[in-house]
């Protein structure tokens, strides 16, 4: 039940479509003077180094974040960059931020931040990432502390669901549980990111998202080679409700950069 790690996943391409568009949609919405909230049901450690023996064993960031910049996927102003770049000046050229530090670097002092992370070892190096900056990390389950939190003051804001699916009923969980977010919070822009595998495991819980009357909803995908031979994942998801004002040409691009 916790024996996932995002280190031996850290910057592969999934990373790369998530991470990306997560900075441009918090950069658009940070650009009012409104205070927002950002809640994380998954956060995991929030800080990766890429030449550690777990992700160099995988190779996974050869593919990923560092293919991108090898190519320039993503411009210097671009948000994902920007907080790539801080990141790498303050912890070494082979570190990688997770969602976390994403996000953090792209709010403000007087925004907040809610983050679940239940792996104990994980929880204890993201309560050390975080510590400077204005977030609350919670050692809980993250569906149990964003039902709580939600609707978040300020009520601005945006939520990222990011299981790692090792506990295959996530997959029957979440369709009801962003109803249940969206029923209490139904000015708040949520992100779902899934795995696309091989098997169609990912295909019920699309099917019940799909099913549902929810406002505003762009479904992402890209699709990529395994990482390995035998992997089981061959692309990404992204399903976000309430997305804001230009987010579908951001998706247009990453297709057009990672399939």
């Amino acid at each position: 039940m916790l024996s996932y790690q995002h280190i031996y996943h850290a910057g592969n391409l999934a990373d790369v479509h998530k991470h990306a568009l997560l900075a441009w949609m918090l950069a658009y919405m940070t650009e009012k003077d409104k205070p927002m909230s950002y809640l994380e049901t998954h956060a995991g450690r929030g800080l990766y180094q890429l030449d550690a023996p777990e992700a160099v064993k995988t190779g996974e960031a050869a593919a990923g974040i560092s293919l991108s910049d090898a190519q320039g996927w993503f411009g210097k102003e671009h948000p994902y960059s920007k907080a790539l770049g801080v990141v790498r000046e303050t912890h070494g050229e082979a570190a990688y931020a997770g969602s976390p530090l994403i996000a953090a670097h792209g709010l403000r002092p007087q925004d907040r931040l809610h983050l679940a992370e239940l792996h104990p070892k994980e929880f204890a190096a993201l309560d050390w990432v975080m510590a400077s900056f204005p977030a609350r990390c919670y050692q809980q389950n993250g569906f149990d502390m964003a039902l709580s939190v939600a609707p978040p003051v300020p009520r601005r804001g945006l939520m990222l669901i990011d299981p790692s699916y090792e506990i295959k009923s996530d997959y029957d969980t979440i369709p009801g549980f962003i109803a249940r977010v969206h029923r209490k919070w139904n000015v708040g822009v949520v992100v779902l990111w899934y795995p696309i595998l091989s098997n169609g495991l990912h295909k019920g819980m699309l099917g019940a998202l799909t099913a549902q009357t929810l406002p505003k909803v762009l479904h992402h995908e890209v699709r990529f080679a395994p990482a390995r031979p035998g992997h089981g994942m061959i692309g990404s998801g992204l399903f976000i409700v309430n997305g804001p004002y230009g987010v579908e040409a951001q998706a247009e691009h990453l297709s057009r950069v990672i399939s």
